[in-house]
This record gives structure tokens, sequence and C-alpha cells, in this order.
């Protein structure tokens, strides 16, 4: 007899805290979207909104469409507050502060 059910972990991380969601599904007909949306994240963080927040799959992007399958780790990446670049310049004024 085939075996529907799959596992998925759903990840959502801060700077200091990360929250990880296990969530075990009974089909393999499963969006990314339905999947946030079953967690119950978007009622914890209601900053979350799936239109500007982009989604991946073990760090790649994917669209909100895309079916989950067993063992996949869904990740919802929050917006930066400044550029890589603009950090970069900062940790350096700072370092030169110190010196």
């Amino acid at each position: 007899m085939y075996d529907s059910n799959i596992s998925v972990e759903l990840v959502y991380a801060f700077p200091r805290k990360c929250y990880h969601f296990y969530i075990a599904l009974n089909n393999n007909y499963t969006t990314v979207k339905q999947l946030i949306e079953k967690s119950g994240i978007l009622q914890l963080h209601k900053e979350i909104n799936l239109c500007s927040n982009k989604v991946g799959i073990h760090g790649k992007l994917v669209e909100l469409e895309t079916l989950v399958k067993e063992g996949d780790r869904i990740e919802i990446y929050r917006s930066l507050f400044l550029s890589p670049m603009e950090l970069r310049r900062q940790r350096i004024k700072n370092f030169a502060k110190r010196k």
C-alpha cells in the first residue's frame, strides 16, 4: 500500500531567534503557500506577508505554488533592513572607531 504521508520543516528566522515548525502532511499535493497557511505561522507573526516575503526550499528561492516533498525545509525570508554593502560599510566604520 502506498503511504502518502510526508514530513516537512518550516523555518522563519530572526537574527537572535529561529522558529521551527515540523509538519506532517497527509498528501503529496500541498503547495508551499498551503503549508504556510496551515502551519499557523501567519497568525503568530503578523509581519509575514506572502506577497512581499520570499520563500525558499533548502536555500533556493521557489514560487508559492511549488509542491512540497518529503524532507523539504521551507524557509520564509525576511526583508533586509540594510543592504549587505551598507552593513559592510558600517562594520568598517565601527572597526575604525575602535582603533
